[in-house]
């Protein structure tokens, strides 16, 4: 049979708190206790307490969820995902606890439903997850302690976040006062399904993601305020946050005529590849064509590209603080991050 913390106990002589304080207390007993225990442990095969029996006596997992809807290699290769896990990590790392990645399928609705269902975690931090996932219905279900960068109305989630309409609006502004009309914007969700290509959104309201919404809210309000009608904004879905997604939504705006004198991106990743579309083009960023990014991600410098800043590692911290230490004050449950707007080369006057 399988050995046990008792079978150890008996063999040496001493009590099942005993040999479980050898492995998770082990200040409480001598040094040569503590190896008799372990050497008899490992003549038995006993490998230790089991960690799962462990946190429920505890009624403690150690481990805060991570919910994105994308691979798991997203986590390390988005640089806007690695700067917020960064920031989560150096508060679960504060507060003696991991992290459990928790990539959510779009596609099969028992396996979006199965990791948040089978977690064993003190809480959920959900980093991306459109209103129409199923996951957040299990994650209501679980009544676990959750923290979201999205609000979603009767949701009890805590809210570390970002203005993201003030955040576009400003951006928009700005494209107005260079004398921009010709607009066009892309994102990822603004349809559930998964694809590229050009999309009719006839009010920012209709797009059921609430990060695209608010963005496109903000775009739609400084082009109100400029003058522009909302109608005469192309606007572009693509299938995933990726720079050729970028590219090959850009493609279906600069080979139209007239082509629009501003992009703007709801990413940097996809800015970047609308740069790289423009660029195939033989056409001048922030001369011919002004491109806006949203994110300030490192490369964002290195490119030159006129984005807006959020402060995605102190996200990813606050969140970590707010789930493994909640305030009693309901209303100290919220946390709005400022933006900042941030002019380079890529944003210029609107061509003649």
């Amino acid at each position: 049979m399988r050995p046990t913390l008792q079978t150890v106990a008996d063999a040496v002589g001493v009590s099942r708190s005993t040999v479980s304080n050898a492995y998770s207390r082990p200040d409480q007993l001598s040094a040569d206790l503590r190896d008799r225990i372990l050497t008899a442990a490992a003549g038995l095969g006993y490998a230790g307490p089991d960690p799962t029996a462990r946190s429920l006596r505890r009624r403690r997992a150690g481990a805060i969820g991570v919910l994105f809807t994308a691979k798991l290699s997203y986590a390390f290769t988005d640089p806007y995902a690695v700067q917020f896990l960064r920031g989560l990590a150096s508060s679960a790392e504060q507060g003696r606890t991991g992290l459990l990645l928790l990539p959510l399928s779009m596609d099969d609705e028992e396996a979006a439903v199965a990791p948040v269902n089978d977690a064993v975690v003190d809480g959920f931090c959900v980093y991306c997850l459109p209103d129409w996932h199923p996951a957040l219905a299990a994650l209501e279900a679980r009544g676990l302690p959750v923290v979201a960068g999205q609000k979603r109305p009767g949701s009890q989630a805590s809210f570390v976040g970002i203005d993201e309409a003030a955040a576009t609006r400003a951006a928009g502004e700005h494209l107005v006062a260079l004398g921009h009309r010709r607009l066009a914007v892309v994102g990822e969700y603004f349809t559930v399904a998964q694809s590229t290509g050009p999309v009719t959104i006839k009010s920012p309201g209709d797009v059921a993601y609430y990060t695209d919404r608010e963005r496109l809210r903000g775009y739609q309000e400084a082009l109100a305020e400029g003058g522009v009608p909302w109608s005469s904004v192309a606007t572009v879905n693509v299938a995933r946050n990726g720079r050729a997604e970028g590219a090959a939504a850009a493609a279906y705006l600069l080979d139209r005529a007239p082509r629009p004198t501003a992009i703007a991106a709801l990413s940097d990743i996809l800015a970047l590849g609308v740069l790289d579309a423009v660029r195939a083009r033989g056409l001048r960023p922030g001369h011919d064509v002004s491109v806006v990014g949203f994110d300030d991600i490192p490369d964002a410098t290195t490119e030159g590209l006129t984005t807006v800043h959020q402060p995605a590692a102190e996200r990813g911290r606050r969140s970590g603080l707010l789930l493994l230490d909640p305030p009693t004050d309901p209303a100290d449950r919220s946390v709005v991050l400022p933006t900042t707007l941030v002019v380079r080369a890529t944003s210029g006057p609107a061509p003649s």
